[in-house]
């Protein structure tokens, strides 16, 4: 005698496998959401190291550029605020004032060098174009060797004139860059 297969009867089926792979259906979903969002957030943090690393390069151009404006002797203001990237020397500073390279007044120079970046490869469509700007500021003699400003009397080879020279790089939506450096001449 044949039993009758309990399964093939429409009475005893109560709908579990539907749900069960709903459930995993739904678990799948959120597992490809978790990673969407992961990639994404990589993707922006890739994005601002990009930046940043453009930002950096070009700040440091108009460093070197403003470097090697310092190394001619430029003639600088004597009073008031920077004229075209160069700044008056600051003798005395109240605790208010604002450094030069803070200052909203401050009159940055453009530095020559421009830097253009193809993201794409495909042409100038998605080029990334910032000019970089700089400031100089005298800081007066300093000493060019350990301890050389102990010398009673002090030598006159010991100081040589300092300059604070300060770059900044900012593209509009991009990573923005400062960078100082202090420049001693002979």
């Amino acid at each position: 005698m044949n039993k009758p297969n309990p399964v093939s009867r429409p009475g005893r089926q109560k709908g579990v496998a539907l749900l069960i792979v709903l459930i995993l259906l739904l678990v799948m979903t959120l597992l490809g959401l978790a990673s969407l969002r992961g990639s994404l957030m990589e993707e922006r943090m890739s994005s601002s190291v990009y930046d940043r690393g453009i930002g950096f390069q070009a700040a440091e151009a108009a460093l070197r550029e403003a470097e090697a404006l310092v190394a001619t002797n430029p003639a600088f203001p004597t009073s008031g605020n920077c004229v075209a990237g160069l700044c008056p020397r600051r003798t005395n500073v109240a605790d208010t004032d604002q450094e030069y390279w803070i200052s909203a007044a401050s009159a940055w120079r453009n530095a020559t060098v421009d830097v253009n970046v193809d993201n794409d490869g495909a042409g100038a469509l998605a080029a990334i174009t910032t000019t970089p700007q700089f400031l100089v500021e005298p800081l007066g003699p300093g000493p060019n060797w350990f301890a050389c400003e102990r010398e009673i009397p002090v030598n006159a080879l010991c100081l040589t004139p300092r300059f604070r020279v300060t770059a900044r790089s900012a593209a509009a939506g991009r990573a923005q860059v400062t960078l100082q450096t202090t420049v001693s001449t002979p």
